[in-house]
């Protein structure tokens, strides 16, 4: 992908250009705020909110890192959907039911999906254990308060850098590092509390 050759057609009104960009990121992008808000339908409508003002912002793109600009934008409609839940909380159980049953991944159109393609490379019974790893982790980072979900999720499942986590969220690079060392120390503890729950091989080691 030329992505400078489509963010330049992009800024001069080239809608299919956007489109290529947004296919190369929406996977991330919806990760990103799955994992922030902890709800499909939500991180469905900030990722969709996103792609609209990035598109309309565009002339305030100035040739830095796009993916960065882009997540930040994602990351601000997470902030903004947070806010809103806090002024006006609800509670679905639909909602909650339907959250614990979808996977951390978009949702595929074969609910089965990831079962099946785990069950391709591992036995059945590992692929049960990890997914009763992955639920137990996803309660843990659910329980982070909002600030360390967001800097936990950028850095340790996205993989993005110290530097490209502190441009999307308009914090320094110490804050990140700080936010980042306590969400990890929150995690391990949780995930301590939960060791009865777990297969044997990912419990933690409690030296």
């Amino acid at each position: 992908m030329d992505e400078f050759s489509l963010v330049t057609a992009a800024k001069q009104g080239d809608v299919e250009s956007f489109n290529e960009l947004i296919l190369a990121y929406q996977d991330m992008a919806y990760s990103v705020a799955y994992r922030i808000l902890q709800d499909a339908h939500g991180a469905a409508d900030a990722t969709q909110t996103a792609f609209i003002s990035a598109f309309r912002k565009l002339d305030q793109f100035l040739g830095e890192n796009f993916k960065a600009w882009l997540m930040r934008i994602v990351t601000n409609a997470c902030y903004d959907e947070l806010r809103r839940r806090k002024r006006y909380p609800s509670t679905s159980l639909d909602g909650m039911i339907e959250d614990f049953e979808m996977d951390t991944l978009p949702i595929s159109n074969d609910d089965d999906h990831d079962l099946h393609l785990m069950a391709k490379f591992e036995e059945p019974e590992s692929a049960i254990q990890r997914q009763e790893l992955q639920v137990a982790i996803e309660d843990c980072m659910e329980q982070l308060n909002d600030a360390y979900r967001i800097v936990a999720v950028l850095v340790d499942v996205e993989g993005l850098s110290y530097e490209e986590v502190s441009a999307m969220t308009d914090i320094s690079l110490g804050t990140v590092k700080s936010r980042l060392s306590r969400a990890r120390a929150r995690l391990r503890d949780c995930l301590r509390g939960k060791e009865e729950l777990l297969p044997s091989q990912f419990r933690l080691n409690n030296s």
